[in-house]
């Protein structure tokens, strides 16, 4: 793939989605699919939701006029489909968590069981491990699993829809530096690059529009399924690298467990304290605070570009580890300066 057919993708993508997103937020409001603020939102004034709509329309788009009909395709549009309509009910009327799950669950199910893409086995810093029979359940765990990182870290104008850009662009980029730009994920991370950051447009805050659930969920899954399209391409070398890359979202997962556990909630139960409420007791603003998210995000970025082309170019993937390892060290600091695990709101505590 040359830079100017990348180029032309995500301007195409890109323009659409832009232009398509004002429609789509007077279709939420004229339906009532509105996000009401309360004493857990951030935002002060309801705010149109399903812009999730206008993301996946890109992607349709992209599909159409780019991408290469396949076996694999089918399932992730069939699969794409189910998450897409389980996160339209929900932005509209609240679905239980039990029956979004199933609905994760059953568009998951789809990519390795329709389209054979199959979290086989994991290689990381010389280590190595086949998960055999287990690949299959391992691999809808593994979609269902950044489904709903992608999904609680949707917090704040332009958190998640901003994260996800920096993933696929990395992606992106890595898949040129290895001359492997030609596989299905390379060319749906450009697609879902340039619908990405047409949504952001209107996003970025004061955002105008939400993506919803239909939203964040549809990008978790495209971004797991990139990531699982991208081992079996050899675009992501290792296991490491899609983790890294959402070091963040997973981060902010695993703590809000932890932090609900202890205080014996929920799991599914919401809360104020996930890692950008934390940077927002810092008294940073929300802005500020999207832009020092967007800053560590773009570290592990780099730190990911530089262990995956390590080995061709500079002869070695060390200097990308040690990079990682700072900012792990860098990231681990800063969420320890904060309360992130131990607190709780006030109302809880009584």
């Amino acid at each position: 793939m040359e830079i100017k057919e990348v180029l032309l993708i995500i301007l195409t993508t890109f323009i659409f989605t832009a232009l398509f997103m004002p429609i789509v937020k007077k279709i939420a409001i004229f339906i009532g699919a509105m996000d009401i603020p309360n004493e857990r939102k951030i935002h002060k004034v309801p705010i149109p939701r399903l812009g999730g709509i206008g993301i996946y329309g890109g992607f349709l788009l992209g599909y159409m006029l780019f991408g290469q009909h396949s076996v694999q395709m089918n399932a992730i549009l069939i699969g794409s489909f189910i998450i897409l309509v389980t996160g339209i009910f929900d932005d509209i009327k609240p679905v239980p968590a039990k029956y979004k799950l199933i609905g994760q669950i059953v568009g998951a199910a789809i990519i390795p069981l329709y389209g054979g893409i199959l979290l086989k086995d994991i290689s990381a810093f010389g280590m190595y491990l086949d998960f055999g029979i287990f690949a299959y359940p391992i691999t809808i765990l593994f979609i269902v699993a950044i489904i709903n990182c992608i999904n609680l870290i949707d917090g704040l104008d332009g958190l998640s829809s901003g994260i996800s850009s920096i993933y696929f662009l990395t992606v992106g980029i890595i898949g040129l530096l290895l001359n492997n730009s030609n596989g299905l994920d390379v060319s749906l991370t450009f697609i879902m690059l340039g619908s990405t950051l047409g949504y952001l447009v209107h996003n970025f805050p004061p955002a105008k529009i939400f993506m919803g659930d239909s939203g964040s969920m549809f990008l978790g899954y495209i971004i797991a399924v990139i990531a699982l399209l991208g081992f079996k391409n050899i675009t992501l070398t290792s296991v490491i690298i899609p983790i890294l890359l959402l070091a963040i979202p997973i981060m902010d997962t695993l703590f809000a467990i932890l932090r609900r556990a202890i205080n014996h909630k929920p799991l599914g139960m919401p809360d104020k304290n996930h890692f950008h409420h934390q940077l927002l007791k810092l008294n940073l603003s929300k802005r500020k605070t999207v832009l020092l998210i967007y800053l560590i995000d773009i570290l592990f970025a780099i730190a990911s570009i530089i262990y995956a082309v390590g080995n061709r170019i500079l002869g070695t993937n060390i200097y990308g580890i040690i990079i990682y390892v700072m900012l792990l060290v860098l990231t681990i600091l800063l969420i320890v300066k904060t309360n992130i695990i131990w607190n709780h709101d006030k109302k809880e505590k009584k």
